[in-house]
């Protein structure tokens, strides 16, 4: 009779997927069946069909699950998380709709939230600290850096969490996971070695453990964060600053766009709500 396990899943490479038992040993896995709904994070119950390998038989119920969504098809990125840490850099420069996304998906799973703005010793830094401005008055958490100079200062957000690290492609979440995880470029090489030298490592989420109580789960770079899963209600109870004004506009159904006696629209022109955040929810509920 073959032998039924539970272990957490801390790399998801497509349909391949590790699983770390209790005692440290991890087995590669597949789903049973065709449809996958696994995600890094996962707390899963394993059934061994070889020395080092498995099935995924279920799925514990998760405290939370982060995805993205489209008209067509959801993206799972990490399972069980208590934070997530969005990556921007002064160079290049950041897309804030991308940014503004993110953060209306962590508010929907009620995740702590963390902005870091790395490459902070360049000199574009003043740009894009203009940029942020709105978010820290909002009352989001804005953490400067320069991952390849020195990354203690991001420790304390992490202690007790399992973070989740997004952000586009070429804002220096590498350097900061290596910086971080020294080892992790090794455990990287070796999950490529289990898996066939890599085959599947095109799209990848991978957790580390920073200590027993904290972990960090590293995602590949996004550049579209689809929000397909949240209603217009949701968005608007997700931007912090419109909260004091909701139910206030004339018509119930207000866009917030070109309504007449819209209380945000109001609030905006009178300098209570940043005019940029008020395009970016319009950018964003239009699509």
């Amino acid at each position: 009779m073959s032998e039924k396990l539970r272990g957490q899943v801390i790399a998801a490479y497509g349909r391949h997927y590790l699983a770390e038992l209790p005692g440290g040993e991890i087995l590669e896995c597949v789903p049973r069946g065709k449809k996958s709904e696994v995600a890094c994070g996962d707390v899963v119950e394993v059934e061994r069909t070889g020395t080092d390998q498995g099935v995924i038989n279920g799925i514990a119920p998760r405290s939370t699950l982060l995805y993205r969504s489209d008209a067509y098809k959801q993206k799972l990125i990490a399972a069980n998380v208590t934070q997530i840490i969005v990556v921007v850099a002064t160079e290049p420069s950041f897309n804030d709709e991308l940014l503004a996304r993110c953060l209306l998906a962590a508010h929907e799973q009620k995740l702590e939230t963390l902005i870091v703005l790395n490459k902070c010793d360049l000199p574009q830094i003043a740009a894009a600290r203009a940029q942020l401005s709105p978010y820290g008055k909002i009352g989001y958490k804005v953490l400067e850096l320069s991952a390849k100079k020195d990354v203690t200062s991001l420790l304390p957000f992490l202690q007790g969490h399992t973070s989740v690290l997004v952000g586009q492609s070429g804002m220096g979440k590498s350097t900061l996971v290596n910086a971080l995880i020294p080892a992790a470029h090794a455990a990287t090489r070796e999950i490529s070695t289990v898996l066939d030298s890599g085959k599947h490592t095109t799209t990848h989420a991978r957790l580390y453990h920073l200590n027993a109580d904290s972990h960090l789960i590293d995602c590949p770079g996004v550049q579209l964060f689809g929000l397909h899963h949240l209603d217009f209600a949701a968005m608007e109870r997700s931007f912090p600053e419109f909260l004091p004004y909701l139910g206030s506009c004339r018509f119930a159904n207000c866009s917030h766009s070109h309504e007449p006696d819209c209380a945000i629209r109001k609030a905006t022109a009178e300098g209570k709500i940043d005019e940029r955040r008020l395009k970016l929810f319009q950018q964003i509920t239009a699509h």
